[in-house]
């Protein structure tokens, strides 16, 4: 798809503009939701599958982008989003962002795609907008196995839905227990070899002897106790994904092996001489330095650079720390505990302010632990591990992720500030207004007051 699209029509120049019947026709070519905007954000026209995720007629029901896909009275931009539609007016070429949609069926991230349609004198008319909701993931809990919302989660999965529909090698780049395995299967299930193999290895745990003949197979009578051949780990992901975790604990002598395989497409089982042809999508994962590796020598300057086309790097815990409320209830409703536990807020607020060394399986961990002292009554701070308890003891309470807010770069006025935490306030809760007020450490009356300037304001 050409980043932008000139309209040339054969009619006099005062009536320079696009067949609006036409492109709406146009919209319906798109399976997923798909929308004509004007420059002032207003929806022209609408696809079907627009329609039915969004609840607009074909006209966009006279409603504007931001309205309808956020539920905003402003501008993304100017509610602290970045802005696609804005980006592709100055740079006049085809922009992408991630966003958090609402829709029929709750919050989604959203792969928006705006292309704008330029006229004969080179400037925007129009702008189409293509919409890819992420199946993967989800900003709320219980949907899908990478949950989030926070700018670090959020900017982990933009990177994730450019890379997936290609089939360029991704390096997944963050401290043990992230849930780089997840993220890799993300990856495979939003990729054009879905339907086929997902297969991970876990590099460290195979010796060198070991890793040839899991890796590539081995024919029978290979070695001392290969009664039957067997089929490497390559040729069961024929078609799909292979995904190498920790890939930086390959032994230095196996790993030009492994660049033979990625350079070729091409190996052998142990013991055989037949060249069998590989087929498979390559996602590779490590929580150590490869660039200090390979300065220090143990690992291959040339394997690094092949695996190294498309890094991403997973956020630990506490840089995502406002989306453990989401991680505690999605965990909690995947557990198999009867009846489920509730967790108290002040055990929230412990363990948001818990730096989490040993990441996202260290908050499952824990919470399986303190279920279990809870006695099915709902989790409390006393129900935490004595390390989690202790870091928090004497920390100044502060929301998660509200560095901007609280200590901009630059001064500015309370006033200012406090609109934008509301309108953050608001789209980051789930609850009623009530529950809001009593997150907010404030009354319904005094909350509602504030919400009715914020309405004048705008």
């Amino acid at each position: 798809m050409r980043e932008d699209v000139t309209i040339t029509q054969s009619v006099p120049a005062a009536r320079e503009e696009p067949d609006i019947l036409i492109i709406r026709q146009v919209l319906e070519a798109f399976r997923e939701p798909a929308i004509l905007l004007s420059r002032d954000y207003r929806i022209l026209a609408a696809n079907a599958a627009y329609q039915r995720v969004y609840g607009t007629d074909a006209q966009g029901s006279s409603r504007t982008c931001y309205a309808a896909s956020h539920g905003y009275k402003r501008p993304c931009d100017e509610a602290g989003e970045a802005c696609p539609l804005q980006a592709a007016l100055t740079s006049r070429r085809r922009e992408r962002v991630l966003h958090v949609h609402h829709t029929a069926q709750g919050r989604e991230h959203v792969d928006v795609e705006l292309t704008p349609i330029l006229g004969a004198d080179g400037e925007v008319l129009y702008l189409i907008e293509h919409l890819h909701h992420l199946p993967t993931s989800s900003p709320q809990q219980g949907r899908t196995s990478l949950v989030g919302r926070s700018r670090a989660f959020n900017a982990m999965l933009s990177m994730i839905s450019r890379v997936a529909p290609s089939n360029a090698s991704a390096l997944l780049l963050g401290e043990s227990g992230t849930g780089k395995e997840l993220i890799a299967r993300a990856i495979h299930e939003d990729s054009p070899r879905r339907d086929k193999p997902f297969v991970a290895v876990e590099c460290s745990g195979l010796t060198e002897t070991l890793f040839e003949s899991e890796l590539f197979g081995h024919e029978k009578g290979a070695f001392t106790g290969a009664g039957s051949a067997k089929i490497g780990l390559v040729e069961a992901a024929a078609g799909g994904t292979l995904f190498l975790d920790e890939v930086g604990d390959i032994p230095l002598g196996q790993q030009v092996k492994l660049l033979r395989l990625l350079e070729t497409h091409a190996y052998r089982r142990v013991g055989g001489i037949e060249s069998r042809r590989a087929d498979f999508r390559l996602v590779c994962a490590t929580h150590r330095d490869l660039e200090a590796m390979v300065r220090s020598g143990e690992f291959r300057e040339d394997l690094f650079y092949r695996i190294n086309t498309f890094p991403i790097e997973i956020p630990s815990l506490r840089q995502r720390s406002e989306d453990i409320p989401l991680l505690v209830e999605a965990m909690l409703d995947r557990s198999e505990l009867k009846p489920r536990p509730a967790v108290a807020e002040e055990t929230l607020r412990h363990l948001q302010r818990y730096t989490f060394p040993g990441n996202v399986r260290e908050l499952r961990n824990i919470l399986e632990r303190a279920a279990l002292l809870a006695d099915g009554g709902p989790i409390r701070p006393e129900h935490l591990p004595e390390a989690v308890r202790a870091q928090c003891a004497g920390q100044p309470t502060k929301e998660p992720g509200s560095d901007d807010l609280v200590h901009p770069l630059e001064l500015r006025p309370l006033e200012e500030i406090e609109r934008e935490y509301l309108r953050h306030a608001l789209t980051v809760h789930d609850g009623d207004r009530r529950s809001l007020a009593q997150r907010l450490g404030m009354s319904e009356r005094s909350l509602y007051r504030r919400l009715r300037d914020l309405d004048a304001s705008e």
